[in-house]
């Protein structure tokens, strides 16, 4: 199973140069790609060339990307310009995003994403390996001058159509924040969507919060991640499972995320993370793998751990 890091996941209140410090160190550590997510804070590609002129060697993933904001061209020229400035391949995620940051920040609709998804991924298979002198996009005058960025296509999937979008058209398929009974269950509707495509199913990436002998800033850090899960289908379900229905029921009152960080035991963090001693963290990483997960992305919490450089100094490859 292979291991990469997230410098830039969802939004929270880490410093704004957090997410360059936790990639250099995951650049220093041997790590082979980093992932450099959008929300309201950051520009994704931005992000990735600064990471890109700040590090040596590491490969570089921008997105996920809100396909009801960004077009595939600019997508696609993205992608090619850090290629062209980073010297580094580079890959794109694609997503969804949410009604909150589509249409409360950019003040676009979110109409239909799964379609516009789909319509992006179909898109962007094609623009993202387009050769310098062919059209920037089909029947445009104007010519491609970037070569290909060189990384993969991934499409972050949770639904149903999504899923099928990711076995259709990407190199891989991106999860967030899952159990590994969870990644069991997306795999095997992963591998028959490719199969009804006729495809070779694509990889399976999960992006999974980290703290190893976490202090308590990071703790409560990873579990501020997990209670915006608790009303989504297909996680309360888990949660409850998991012996968490109490925190589930108070988050259905529309509980704000204070109260519920105070409602949710902390060993809620474990059923969705890797959370703990080194030993037990690896024991948790082999379960990811034998569930299915092929490659798992740390999200390293950092406000007890600056850069993340704790836990993914214990888990370097």
């Amino acid at each position: 199973m292979d291991i990469t890091v997230v410098a830039a996941a969802r939004e929270d209140v880490s410093p704004l140069g957090e997410p360059l410090r936790v990639a250099q160190q995951a650049d220093r550590l041997g790590y082979p790609e980093v992932w450099l997510g959008e929300g309201p804070t950051w520009d994704a590609f931005v992000l990735a060339a600064a990471v890109g002129a700040g590090t040596r060697r590491v490969a570089l993933t921008a997105g996920p990307v809100a396909v009801s904001v960004r077009d595939p061209h600019g997508i696609a020229r993205g992608a090619a310009s850090v290629a062209a400035v980073t010297g580094r391949p580079v890959g794109v995620a694609l997503g969804t995003s949410s009604k909150r940051v589509v249409e409360g920040v950019h003040g676009r609709p979110r109409e239909r994403p799964a379609a516009t998804l789909e319509a992006s991924a179909a898109a962007l298979r094609d623009l993202l390996h387009g050769a310098p002198g062919e059209p920037v996009v089909p029947g445009s005058a104007f010519p491609r001058r970037h070569r290909p960025p060189g990384g993969p296509l991934t499409v972050a999937a949770f639904g149903d159509r999504a899923i099928s979008v990711a076995a259709r058209y990407a190199d891989r398929m991106l999860l967030d924040v899952v159990s590994p009974e969870q990644v069991r269950a997306l795999r095997a509707r992963l591998l028959a969507a490719a199969g009804e495509a006729g495809r070779t199913p694509p990889t399976l990436a999960a992006w999974v919060p980290a703290a190893v002998d976490p202090d308590p800033a990071s703790l409560t850090q990873v579990m501020r991640s997990v209670v915006g899960y608790l009303t989504v289908p297909g996680y309360r379900e888990m949660f409850e499972e998991a012996g968490f229905g109490a925190a589930v029921a108070l988050a259905r009152t529309g509980a704000d995320a204070d109260t519920l960080l105070r409602a949710l035991p902390e060993e809620a963090a474990a059923t969705v993370g890797l959370i703990g001693d080194l030993d037990t963290v690896r024991a948790r990483m082999d379960a990811y793998a034998q569930a299915g997960l092929d490659e798992i992305a740390l999200v390293p919490a950092t406000a007890g751990d600056p850069g993340g450089e704790r836990t993914l100094s214990a888990l370097a490859p």
